[in-house]
């Protein structure tokens, strides 16, 4: 018998398939879930096995997810979880709360995830049917930078000497290892680069959270001062604990998209800016590597504006 895969039967399947405690099967004469038990056996017909999914798989999903992440102090104290043995997925769920943003960026990922499963399972059916394969559903635009984070215009007059401080404060740029005065070297060379330029010309964008918490920050100016074809970043960082949300991504889109508005023709970017986690960003976006940095024709890509 076939039954519909709607999205509250859906959405149910993925519950239950959570429930490591109680098994369900898919009544197909019903369209919905049902407790197994000694009157109700799973027969392909009448009743249906739900997926396979154990401790095991949500195991995986949750390192998967780790994988992906890119600020260091969410992923390694997530790491520690998963390797410690015991209440691995209560722990995992403890130290999610303390970071808002990835316990919603996870949620997402585990929804997307486990749909997948289970219309991967439920296409089987289908050809077993004798149906075609139903189109998986496109995933979801994360929207989570947008509806969580505020991005605004830098505005010299107001935020110079706030950039200034995050510069010098929050040592997103160095290696543990390096000592005091190369640490101090690298963040003068930082403000040098960002207070380049005079400040009418300066294009730049901060994002901070919802409670006004400053999260990141990118510039970019003419180069040289007087040029009106050349751009060159000058300032690009997202805090650690904020980094693989995407943050990074839409300063850098709406830097450039700016940037583009206005007329400028390259865009310039030192190595020393662009994290290596950017670099298949820069590929995709269509900048080319040049010595000592990338850089791209504007006029080529009209899809930023």
């Amino acid at each position: 018998m076939i039954f519909d895969l709607n999205d509250e039967l859906l959405d149910s399947i993925i519950a239950a398939m959570e429930n490591q405690k109680t098994k369900f099967w898919v009544s197909a004469e019903k369209n919905s879930l049902v407790e197994a038990n000694d009157s109700v056996i799973s027969d392909e017909d009448l009743y249906y096995a739900l997926p396979e999914w154990d401790s095991a798989s949500g195991f995986t999903l949750r390192k998967d997810f780790v994988n992906l992440i890119y600020a260091p102090g969410v992923r390694d104290e997530l790491q520690r979880v998963l390797h410690s043995g015991r209440g691995v997925f209560r722990n995992f769920k403890n130290v999610l709360k303390q970071y808002p943003e990835f316990d919603r960026k996870w949620h997402l990922y585990k929804t997307r995830k486990m749909r997948t499963c289970v219309s991967d399972w439920y296409n089987e059916l289908r050809e077993l049917w004798g149906l075609e394969k139903l189109d998986q559903e496109p995933e979801e635009t994360d929207d989570l930078v947008r509806n969580d984070f505020v991005f605004t215009a830098y505005d010299p007059a107001r935020d110079k000497e706030m950039i200034v401080y995050e510069l010098k404060n929050s040592m997103v740029f160095f290696d543990d290892e390096l000592s005091e005065p190369v640490s101090d070297a690298v963040t003068a060379l930082w403000i040098y680069l960002f207070e380049y330029g005079n400040s009418d010309s300066v294009v730049g964008f901060i994002c901070r959270s919802q409670t006004g918490e400053f999260v990141g920050f990118i510039s970019a100016a003419p180069c040289p001062l007087n040029s009106v074809q050349t751009v060159s970043l000058t300032s690009f960082f997202v805090l650690e604990n904020y980094r693989g949300l995407g943050i990074g991504k839409e300063l850098f889109f709406m830097c450039l998209s700016t940037v583009q508005r206005q007329g400028f023709k390259w865009v310039f970017i030192t190595e020393m800016f662009m994290p290596d986690t950017m670099l298949p960003l820069l590929q995709r976006t269509g900048f080319k590597e040049c010595k000592s940095g990338f850089v791209m024709n504007l006029t080529e890509k009209k899809d930023l504006l």
